[in-house]
């Protein structure tokens, strides 16, 4: 389909609900998922799997393996001022992808240059992958529980793989955050999908527009280094036993 990328990893994601939610829906508590997952909540997913500041990680596609389905249900969102509300979510059900992502080194840390061991990250990644990752695995939100195993891509049939096109309208892409880009401010990205035989390949966030970039707030970046609060990839890989 496409070569793949340098460091690279192909896992199947799946999960009873999703909410990739749309950020129009978001203001009023009635929450509603977009029908594909966003670049932001598969980062989110990798970075579960492993992730440290050293490294930046890049969805490349996704695979849609099951029919897109919602389904509504009521909850009770806790509010600002104390208490809870009732109110209105369009989950996804019944979900299940195949995620092709891979790693390039943030150029922004430069305090952690000495933690770029490639194949030491790589192979505690893989590790990660095969116990199903680091952290808890959400999709879209920790109300929606996920699961991660390492996968073939391409193996297995897709509820989409006949179909030639869909495209999406405007969609949130990601957020551009102070630590990867070196501006002290997040800034929102958005761009227009297209599924073509059920693969959603993302555009890269510099790939994205600027006329489709909205800065949302300022921030500061937080400053990391191996001698004051990250651990250095040799140290992690001493500990887990893991052989390149």
């Amino acid at each position: 389909m496409y070569e793949t990328p340098k460091n690279s990893i192909d896992f199947r994601l799946w999960g009873r609900f999703a909410l990739f939610t749309d950020p129009l829906t978001k203001m009023g508590g009635e929450k509603c998922s977009y029908h594909i997952p966003t670049y932001e909540a598969l980062k989110g997913v990798c970075k579960s799997i492993y992730w440290k500041p050293t490294i930046i990680w890049v969805v490349d596609a996704v695979r849609i393996m099951k029919r897109i389905r919602t389904q509504t249900k009521g909850t009770k969102p806790l509010e600002f001022n104390g208490g809870n509300t009732l109110a209105i979510y369009t989950f996804l059900s019944d979900v299940e992808y195949q995620v092709r992502a891979h790693f390039e080194w943030n150029d922004c840390q430069q305090k952690l240059v000495q933690d770029r061991i490639e194949g030491k990250h790589f192979s505690i990644i893989k590790r990660m992958l095969e116990r199903g990752g680091r952290q808890d695995i959400f999709l879209g939100t920790r109300d929606c529980q996920g699961y991660v195993e390492p996968c073939i891509w391409g193996e297995g049939e897709g509820a989409y793989d006949n179909d030639e096109e869909l495209r999406y309208g405007l969609m949130f892409h990601g957020f551009d955050y102070p630590d990867e880009t070196g501006k002290n401010e997040l800034v929102a990205r958005f761009y227009r999908p297209v599924l073509k035989k059920g693969v959603l390949k993302f555009d890269r966030p510099d790939e994205c527009p600027e006329t489709l970039r909205k800065v949302v707030r300022l921030m500061t970046a937080k400053s990391f280094g191996i001698d004051a609060n990250v651990k250095s990839v040799n140290s992690e890989q001493a500990e887990l036993g893991v052989v390149e």
